[in-house]
């Protein structure tokens, strides 16, 4: 009964994680009039938290052999649910990029310590729903923010609803740090190797790949979760209610194949979703392209979330099978810090170039961004030799 608690708030921790990132992409239209900024200053905030993200994943090693998996968790969502409760009372755009540090340090620590705790202890399965309930926070997000727009309120108050969610699950958090006891003892005593692991970077290209691999996922399904909403109201005519809508069927989608996922990867292989998921957003973003087609754009992202939903759970977990075991810890904790940086960096890149353009280049960028993933993936494939299932 323990250990099932103990895999609940795991799961609740993920959605902690997923609430804050659905919101954003959503909910900039309205904060930028209300703020006066211009389009593209989206990408500062982003930039700052997936740095903040990046640095606390490369750290996280070290913290969590200093706390515990289970503090760590605490303290990160209190970090977030407070940055949260300033963001719906800023008064201007420097208080939003100061308390973006709290927010992205705190997001960053979950990220990286969770997945790290389930790709050594549980089944593709879990780490599949695990990210499944990633997508029941991404996804609430927009619907909590559309819900109160219809209500007559605003962006602010959105938040506002996001941050009494995040201090909730901060409460369970707490309750259950006795169950982490156990683990926390021996995180604390499993250091790996790091004359082994240097080695495995300077002379195999296979990590890189893998790091590279996140770098660019993160990028495009960010870029599809921050921009569209911007280029369905500012390009296509749509309102930020329907806008919003379209958006959470994004994150639905992504929520709804990670849980499906869960129940044939043990069987088909990590490897195989992954390939399968990323042809499946290729055709997703193609249908993108028809603009005067509403209809096949709304399939068109769901599409693309449904073949996202695979592909981080399913390389996460791949990597204890893929690396040597000292070699994998140090090197989950760098994969989470280059998909911050991607999400970032990538993000941020493709804003300016839309603003500068059109914000129509969204979908010619991300077949770019998944044809690169799909040849990475397959010299991965070829560098690293099957495993058996953990």
């Amino acid at each position: 009964m323990k250990n099932l608690f103990l895999l609940i708030v795991v799961y609740m921790a993920f959605i902690s994680l997923g609430l804050p990132d659905g919101i954003f992409g959503v909910a900039w239209p309205s904060i930028r009039i209300d703020l006066g900024q211009p389009l593209e200053a989206a990408g500062i905030i982003s930039v700052i938290l997936m740095l903040c993200s990046a640095l606390s994943s490369f750290m996280n090693g070290r913290i969590v052999r200093k706390t515990g998996t289970g503090k760590l968790v605490l303290i990160s969502c209190i970090m977030t649910g407070s940055a949260l409760l300033g963001y719906s009372f800023i008064p201007s755009f420097a208080w939003l990029i100061f308390l973006a540090f709290p927010l992205g340090f705190g997001q960053g620590a979950v990220d990286s310590s969770l997945n790290n705790y389930v790709a050594n202890h549980y089944s593709s399965r879990h780490m599949s729903w695990l990210h499944c309930f990633w997508g029941v926070g991404a996804m609430s997000g927009p619907l909590i923010l559309s819900a109160v727009m219809r209500g007559g309120g605003t962006w602010r108050k959105g938040y506002l609803s996001i941050c009494l969610i995040q201090l909730l699950l901060a409460v369970l958090f707490f309750i259950s740090l006795g169950l982490w006891q156990e683990s926390t003892k021996k995180e604390k005593e499993d250091v790996p190797s790091s004359h082994e692991t240097k080695k495995k970077f300077l002379t195999d290209i296979s990590p890189w790949l893998s790091i590279f691999m996140f770098f660019v996922y993160t990028g495009a399904e960010y870029t599809v979760g921050l921009w569209a909403g911007s280029m369905l109201i500012e390009s296509r005519g749509l309102t930020g209610e329907t806008a919003g809508l379209w958006i959470s069927f994004y994150y639905g989608s992504i929520m709804l194949g990670r849980f499906l996922t869960g129940f044939v990867v043990n069987k088909l292989g990590n490897r195989f979703m992954i390939k399968a998921g990323l042809i499946l957003s290729a055709f997703g973003i193609v249908l993108i392209f028809f603009r005067t087609c509403p209809a096949l754009t709304m399939i068109g992202l769901i599409m693309c979330g449904l073949g996202f939903a695979p592909i981080y759970p399913c390389m996460m977990h791949e990597t204890p099978k893929r690396f040597d075991a000292g070699t994998s810890r140090s090197l989950i904790g760098y994969q989470v810090g280059a998909a911050c940086i991607g999400g970032s960096f990538i993000t941020a890149g493709l804003g300016v170039l839309f603003s500068k353009i059109t914000l129509e280049l969204m979908p010619l960028a991300l077949l770019v961004l998944i044809a690169c993933m799909f040849i990475a993936s397959e010299l991965l494939n070829k560098k690293t030799p099957v495993k058996e299932s953990i």
